[in-house]
């Protein structure tokens, strides 16, 4: 071909292998983006979420827990959190940045800077601070440092009612307590904010999904009946120096709990204050040999199937008895007395003669109707069921054993339900304390609280014996520091030797002392369980918690509005009965106690008793001051009645009252001791010059 020109098939040959090659190109380019497109579209789309997103979790507003009430207990607000976007803070400021946050909030600096440098888009620098430190942060001015509005737990009572309520995490997660017990209802659902950036890390816009809110609680708690009772509880513990303590305080027609308080305590809004040995919530979880309290489901039991009648003559001689091989003895010699009489003494010998015609069958069934060896259910978490061995477990010296109170374990909250029910006509009602649930949008709603569980333990007869009997305990036998004024009372005392862990015998030195009782006695309105573990010095239940359950019971009667039953102040009869209540009158369990009685009849100490100071140490006894003289063949006073008023009566008052009797009469104190008044001189209704001294000695 002229000129070298190419021929025409060849300029197509070669048209046709280039269109081909792009017709081949465009292929694999749409198959490939068919295949990102469609086929990896939701990989690829999630890619770019992570690289231009952040997503954030809110925690959900929490309910309320609200006391029955309406006062809040627990409730949510909301707090500021500071998190920082390592990508915006230049690589040599970051260590800076983390000293100088630590440095605001306590945070740690090396751990704050670890996590700007491990991560790009979020770290966290401190949640849930207080404002004050969320405004020095923002007075720095420090780049990539952002705030995030999130939810918090407050407790605006700090720490009433610690154990009952409990405490949640910084994920707002229950850990103890009604937080935890009642997670899946408190907590909501939780949001979300979703954060926008760009190519340079920049952030232009975020989207917020509000969380759900948590329903509310109501507790059959009494914020003002929980200080009362923590109060005192505090205060005894102050007194005794024991390791722990309990109060239960319940309704005894109804089961509701009224106040559970314990020691030691904790506030929950402070994180280094939850501390193990603080969270533990001794009503429901501690096991614990009751001692005499239990002769209560003993004598009851007895009488409810008709064996024994409260009048019956029993001998508790020769102040022993043996079961099994074991000894069981008396701490007082009381000899021959009726049932009644016995069972105030708190005589060991009269509970296992009775447990005796009961039998172990009988005697085991009566411990399970009072709920003893199974838990109560109540809505809190860590309950344990006690410890209640069957019949064919027993040993031979087993129902001596459990007749007063040992070889059976026992938690607080079975103890003042068992005594509830002894109280309320013999019916028992299983304890409650939540009330109801509430959605989260009405707040706070009166719940009508409905008894749980309710059975008939005893009959009304075998209740109205037990009432009486349990009344006796505190008027002439072991709990005469449970007399209050203007109402009558009832219950038993317990002193229960602890196991000593390193010889596994009964401690001669650690005790639990106890007292569960209830007023008034025919119209019970509360029952109240106060249990000292090992008390310092003085350890009876009758001497360290029968007086906590006398100042509770006044203070919680006298808020509820409960009519009085008895003629209230300045009634010489009950008066009398706690001035008698000597030391060793109100021993339940410790043989040969020390103590020293006193004779009212002439308001002297008998001769060769040398009585006890405040300080413990050996006085003379009481003389009055001139110009009274004692007449030793009578015990009468005899003075010139010129010009004279008559000596008020001051036995059984406190250092207060007895003060403010006695310069209303128009006399001056000589005060000896602290507590109550167990001796005056001269004796009341005697006669004074105005303005002269008596003679008074306190003693606790």
């Amino acid at each position: 071909m002229a000129g070298g020109a190419r021929p025409p098939s060849d300029i197509k040959s070669r048209i046709f292998k280039f269109a081909g090659f792009l017709f081949i190109w465009a292929l694999l380019i749409v198959a490939r983006l068919t295949y990102l497109q469609v086929l990896q579209y939701r990989e690829w789309v999630q890619r770019a979420e992570r690289q231009q997103q952040r997503t954030v979790e809110i925690s959900p507003q929490r309910g309320i827990i609200y006391d029955r009430n309406g006062q809040e207990l627990a409730m949510t607000v909301q707090v500021e959190s500071i998190f920082a976007v390592p990508s915006e803070v230049r690589e040599e400021n970051q260590k800076t940045t983390a000293a100088l946050l630590a440095g605001v909030t306590g945070a740690d600096a090396t751990g704050v800077l670890e996590r700007m440098q491990s991560r790009r888009n979020f770290a966290w620098v401190a949640r849930k601070v207080d404002s004050e430190t969320a405004a020095r942060v923002r007075s720095l001015g420090l780049r990539g440092i952002y705030f995030q509005k999130e939810m918090k737990r407050f407790y605006p009572k700090r720490g009433l009612a610690a154990q009952v309520l409990g405490y949640v995490g910084m994920e707002d997660t229950g850990l103890a307590g009604i937080e935890r017990q009642y997670q899946d209802q408190l907590n909501g659902a939780k949001g979300r904010v979703e954060i926008t950036m760009d190519a340079r890390r920049k952030w232009f816009g975020h989207i917020e999904h509000p969380p759900e809110p948590g329903s509310n609680v109501v507790l059959t708690i009494d914020e003002k009946i929980q200080y009362i009772a923590e109060k005192e509880l505090q205060q005894a513990m102050r007194e005794t120096q024991a390791v722990s303590g309990t109060v239960v305080v319940q309704n005894p027609r109804t089961g509701e709990i009224l106040a559970l308080a314990n020691a030691p305590s904790f506030n929950p809004n402070v994180s280094r204050d939850i501390l193990p040995e603080k969270l533990k919530n001794h009503a429901v979880s501690d096991v614990y040999e009751p001692g005499s309290v239990f002769k209560t489901v003993t004598y009851s039991s007895v009488f409810e199937e008709k064996l024994a009648r409260p009048e019956e003559m029993i001998s508790c001689d020769p102040g022993f008895i043996v079961v099994g091989g074991i000894r069981i003895r008396d701490a007082h010699h009381i000899g021959t007395v009726t049932l009644e009489r016995a069972y105030a003494q708190s005589s060991d010998v009269g509970a296992v003669k009775m447990a005796l015609r009961l039998g172990p069958e009988r005697f085991y069934k009566h411990m399970q109707d009072y709920g003893f060896g199974q838990p109560t259910n109540v809505e809190l978490p860590g309950e344990t069921r006690g410890l209640l061995r069957k019949p064919g477990k027993w040993a031979a010296s087993s129902i001596g054993s459990m007749a007063i109170g040992q070889e059976v374990g026992v938690t607080p909250l079975q103890v003042v339900s068992m005594m509830s029910a002894v109280a309320n006509d013999g019916v028992y009602s299983a304890p409650r304390i939540v009330a109801g649930v509430t959605p989260p949008d009405q707040g706070y709603r009166r719940v009508e609280f409905h008894p749980q569980g309710q059975r008939r333990v005893i009959s009304s007869y075998t209740s109205a014996i037990m009432r009486r009997l349990t009344e006796e305990v505190v008027l002439q036998g072991t709990a005469r520091r449970a007399i209050l004024d203007g109402y009558t009372s009832a219950g038993k005392t317990g002193t229960a030797q602890k196991i000593d862990p390193r010889t596994h015998a009964y401690s001669k030195t650690d005790y639990v002392a106890s007292f569960v009782g209830f007023a008034p006695v025919n119209n019970a309105a509360i029952a109240i369980a106060v249990i000292l573990d090992s008390p310092r010095g003085l350890h009876q239940g009758g001497q360290v918690s029968a007086p906590v359950f006398n100042r509770i019971a006044a203070q919680v009667l006298a808020y509820l509005g409960v009519p009085h039953d008895v003629e209230p102040k300045n009634n010489p009869a009950r008066r009398a009965l706690v001035a008698r209540a000597a030391e060793k009158d109100i021993e339940d369990a410790q043989p040969n106690a020390s103590g020293h009685t006193m004779d009212l009849a002439g308001t002297l100490i008998p001769s060769g008793v040398a009585p006890l100071t405040a300080g413990k140490t050996p006085e003379q006894p009481l003389q009055a001051p001139a110009p009274a003289q004692i007449d030793a063949r009578g015990g009468s006073v005899v003075l010139d009645a010129g010009g004279s008023s008559t000596v008020p009566w001051l036995l059984g008052l406190s250092m207060r009252e007895a003060i403010e009797s006695a310069h209303k009469a128009g006399f001056e104190l000589q005060v000896v001791g602290s507590g109550l008044v167990r001796e005056q001189q001269p004796p009341p209704g005697a006669y004074l010059p105005s303005g002269s001294k008596i003679a008074v000695r306190f003693a606790r």
